[in-house]
Formats: structure tokens, sequence, C-alpha cells
């Protein structure tokens, strides 16, 4: 006999949990109008609003939160290390990278696959 959540989470995921999901991952462009805490607090709203509603949306906002925690860190050593100018390009390659990286999975969970950030500290689990 299977139980109910482990086949909520066999099942495809609805067109809603795929809708949240989509915009927990874009709501990390939030950062490139507030800098920094802005990536953060999109994604971790989305996934503290829905995660208890779609195992999909719970999986997929724990994911673009930690790639948003990712690209933070990574933004603050660029900052770092425009101390000796290579900072300047590496910012650069983080933000082409991570808007790159935020479209294709906001695609991927629009199509209810569940994607994985390359490059990515898993720090919420």
């Amino acid at each position: 006999m299977i139980d109910d959540e482990s086949r909520i989470e066999t099942l495809e995921p609805d067109k809603d949990a795929r809708l949240w999901a989509m915009i927990a991952h874009l709501a990390g462009f939030l950062g490139y109008f507030l800098p920094v805490i802005g990536s953060l607090i999109g994604p971790l709203i989305i996934w503290q609003m829905k995660k208890e509603l779609h195992p999909f949306v719970d999986d997929q906002g724990k994911e673009a939160l930690n790639f948003q925690i990712t690209v933070a860190i990574a933004v603050l050593v660029c900052l770092l290390l425009m101390i000796v100018a290579i900072g300047f390009l590496l910012i650069w390659v983080v933000g082409i990278g991570a808007i790159v990286l935020m479209i294709i999975a906001a695609i991927k969970a629009n199509e209810g696959t569940a994607y994985r950030y390359p490059f990515c500290l898993r720090l919420i689990k």
C-alpha cells in the first residue's frame, strides 16, 4: 500500500504547483532591484507560502533559495576581489550566469521537471 505522501510526490505537479515553482525561480530577479537581499526574499516568501500545499513547490522553492544564497555569496566574493581588479570581470560572469540559469530553471519548473542548479550550495535541505 502506498501512503498519500509518496503518491503525491510521484504524480506530475499540477498547473498551480508548476506556476508557483516557476515564480519561485523568477523571484530571484528581485535582486536586480534590491541588491543581494531582494534575491533572497522572493524565493523565501514563495517557498514559505506554498511548501505545505505542493511538494513540487517545496522542492523547487528550496532549490531556488539555495541558488540565490550561492549567488549572493559569489557576488560578495566578487566585491572583495574588486580590490585586485579581477572582481570587475567576475561579477559580470556571475550576473549573466545567474540570469541564464534562473530562466532555464523557470522553464523546467513550468514544464513540471525538477531542476537542479549546477554549482549550487545546498544549505537548506
